[in-house]
């Protein structure tokens, strides 16, 4: 490579990091996008009326990082995008009391923080608890977001980041061999009952949709996601265009404490499984394990994540025919996956007039391969190997 050329490339990774802090940074007066929340509240006093430049201290309860702003003449905040989590909300204002309150961001959804103040001394706190439910007034997209704690503590068969989007009404998964042979071991949703085909994926903002056949174009370890939403309709304008719906997926991070999970699933034809079509008694076992571990490199500043599963699965899977044919057959279909993401999160702060600056790198890596019948439905003794 010629130094020419290699300091373009330099120029160009610099300017779009340069890009992607600063529209990192730049508030809005209601911003969520694809890979973001926000933050958005209007602080009253104890008649209704409206308090001004009350100083509003939003904090991640994860990482410790902390913002600062201020109410307009209408009493109102927006804290900008902002990444997924748990955060704090504190409000300071002369002649009350502080007040402060737990808030929940998710992923491309405004969260509200209405507060009202109470008279008092300023050194004296108020702590308001969070609701169970909260309905979201400043949007008008139909969605609904899964969680951490869903993704880590509902079963799920196979482990496949979107099987859990079936917990939103009228969504349905559709497997990957029904677009394409080459995508089996994929899979992608229905929304409404239209066709998966056009449903758009999304990772951290980028798309990872399969133009060509449908589905995605790599898998994702379930463990390495902190929540995703799946819109349907009157999708918010950050979304990439679809006729369906469209699923955004946010990683996970590291925070201020260190954190990690491992698991191993273990499945066997000798420890009570049902026979194979046809009741052929063919061998099967399957292996699946992984885990991850997140946490600080420098206080309240840097964070990495890691994450890594596998599946080793061995099978012998039969080919039944129906009559007039009185044969069955059986061909070994052995499936590998690996699964792999690291993550570096920045928390950069504010910097002359930006605010809430945070850069991230996330590398991800798949490597599966698996043999299945060459077929669109019906019997098939054609077994094909995908890589």
């Amino acid at each position: 490579m010629s130094r020419f050329s290699g300091l373009s490339i330099f120029l160009v990774a610099a300017t779009v990091l340069a890009a992607f802090v600063l529209l990192s940074a730049i508030p809005a007066a209601a911003q969520a996008t694809i890979s973001t929340g926000s933050i958005q509240g209007t602080i009253t006093d104890p008649q209704g009326a409206v308090v001004t430049g009350a100083n509003v201290i939003v904090t991640n309860r994860g990482t410790g990082q902390k913002s600062n702003f201020t109410t307009s003449s209408t009493g109102a905040f927006s804290t900008g995008a902002l990444i997924p989590g748990n955060y704090n909300v504190r409000v300071e204002a002369k002649g009350f009391q502080s007040v402060e309150k737990p808030v929940v961001v998710e992923v491309g959804a405004i969260t509200p923080a209405n507060i009202k103040m109470t008279v008092g001394q300023a050194t004296q706190t108020i702590t308001v608890e969070g609701t169970a439910v909260a309905v979201n007034t400043e949007q008008a997209t139909l969605q609904g977001v899964i969680t951490t704690q869903q993704i880590d503590n509902l079963p799920f068969n196979g482990r496949n980041f979107l099987d859990l989007a079936q917990l939103e009404p009228g969504v349905q998964i559709q497997d990957g061999t029904n677009f394409d042979p080459t995508k089996n071991g994929f899979s992608s949703i229905s929304f409404g009952g239209r066709f998966g085909r056009t449903a758009r994926i999304e990772v951290d903002g980028i798309d990872i949709s399969d133009e060509t056949v449908g589905t995605t174009t790599q898998n994702l370890s379930a463990s390495a996601i902190q929540e995703f939403s799946a819109a349907q309709s009157s999708l918010d304008l950050s979304s990439e265009i679809t006729s369906s719906g469209s699923v955004n997926v946010v990683t996970r991070s590291g925070s201020s404490t260190l954190h990690g999970q491992g698991f191993y699933l273990f499945r066997d034809k000798r420890a009570g499984l049902a026979n194979f079509p046809g009741g052929q008694d063919l061998p099967f076992q399957r292996n699946h394990f992984g885990g991850n571990l997140g946490g600080p490199l420098w206080k309240d500043k840097l964070f990495f994540f890691l994450d890594a599963e596998h599946i080793k699965q061995d099978a012998v899977s039969p080919v039944v025919f129906d009559p007039p044919f009185g044969f069955n057959a059986t061909f070994g279909s052995p499936v590998r996956d690996t699964e792999a993401l690291g993550k570096l999160d920045w928390t950069i702060g504010s910097i002359g007039f930006l605010k809430n600056a945070h850069a991230f790198y996330r590398f991800t890596y798949e490597n599966n391969s698996s043999v299945s019948p060459f077929s669109f439905g019906g019997p098939s003794v054609s077994p094909f190997i995908n890589r």
